[in-house]
């Protein structure tokens, strides 16, 4: 199949653009380049350099007549979106409405979104299943919602079908080492992790250490991007065998803390990763877990990447790699 994906060239667009094209898929990307990076393009891709925020570019591209298109497209930054808001209102939302609108002008009929865990807000239980109450906690959240809303009317009133994953903590890199740069601007725990043990940071803040835990300090759940990417394909896969619309979660129900990662990232690397215990952050739940057993039984989805272990090591390989070019360079 013909397939457009917006911000194929940012690290979770990037590992689904090869995934596809394993899958024998004619894979084109769209990204205005904001986040994404050119070592991370597959060169089996065609590439178009664009924004969602212009027509005029959308039109362009889908007169490539499309099945799909797969929308990862937008900032992600939970604390940001709540000091700029409008920044996030024009990105996420507005572009995300003008590549509906463009899906409908070009009759492309399948859409997979991006979405977030972080539409559930602070979890009332967990694991956290797709009837949790969705109450965002930021505006990122609210924006993954208010996306999700308009994917539901668009199908309603225009036969868009769409395929809502929840992403939980996405994390890792290709398990093959074919993607080679770092992610741009990364605001979640395991990059700055590796940025200290890499010797980019001197050390990091540890935000709360009397959580409910195993040690005090916060659990979530890591999805190694590889399975990420494979749900995209078998998502994908269902939407258009069964042309119904389906929202589910991406996680694994494994519980990891602040303090799993420091450590395996010290045992894998060789290296000691300083970092200071403050206060909790506002808003920052003890533990957060995806409840996934909708994704296993609709789709046939399980991770097989997603140990700490792989995570850890495939990540380290990335910033060492990099250390070692910049060195020589």
């Amino acid at each position: 199949m013909k397939i457009l994906v917006t911000g194929g060239a940012g690290y979770i667009g990037s590992h689904i653009v090869f995934e596809l094209i394993d899958q024998m898929h004619d894979v084109t990307i769209f990204d205005d380049m904001s986040l994404g990076l050119v070592e991370n393009i597959d060169p089996r891709a065609t590439f178009v350099k664009g924004s969602t925020l212009k027509e005029s570019d959308l039109d362009a591209v889908c007169q490539n007549e499309f099945d799909v298109v797969v929308h990862l497209a937008a900032w992600k930054a939970a604390g940001e979106s709540m000091d700029d808001p409008g920044k996030y209102a024009k990105n996420n939302l507005n572009g995300t409405v003008n590549l509906i609108n463009a899906c409908e002008r070009k009759g492309i009929k399948y859409f997979i979104f991006s979405s977030s865990a972080a539409v559930y807000g602070i979890p009332e239980y967990v694991p956290i299943d797709e009837a949790h109450p969705v109450i965002p906690a930021n505006y990122y959240g609210e924006t993954k919602l208010m996306i999700e809303k308009n994917l539901e009317w668009f199908s309603k009133l225009k036969g868009i079908r769409y395929a809502a994953l929840r992403y939980f903590n996405a994390a890792g890199y290709d398990v093959q080492g074919r993607i080679r740069g770092k992610e741009q601007k990364p605001q979640n725990l395991i990059p700055v992790v590796m940025e200290v043990a890499s010797g980019m940071r001197d050390e990091m803040n540890v935000f709360g250490n009397d959580y409910n835990t195993k040690d005090g300090t916060g659990v979530r759940d890591y999805i190694h991007v590889n399975d990420l990417a494979t749900a995209h394909v078998k998502a994908m896969d269902y939407l258009i065998e069964k042309d119904i619309d389906l929202v589910m979660n991406l996680g694994t129900g494994k519980k990891c803390s602040v303090l799993d990662v420091i450590q395996k990232t010290e045992d894998v690397s060789g290296n000691s990763v300083k970092f200071n215990v403050v206060g909790r952050r506002d808003g920052d739940p003890g533990t957060v877990l995806a409840g996934s057993q909708k994704a296993h039984d609709l789709i046939n989805w399980a991770p097989i990447n997603s140990n700490l272990d792989t995570l850890i090591r495939s990540t380290w390989q990335v910033y060492k790699n990099n250390k070692l070019e910049e060195a020589q360079s």
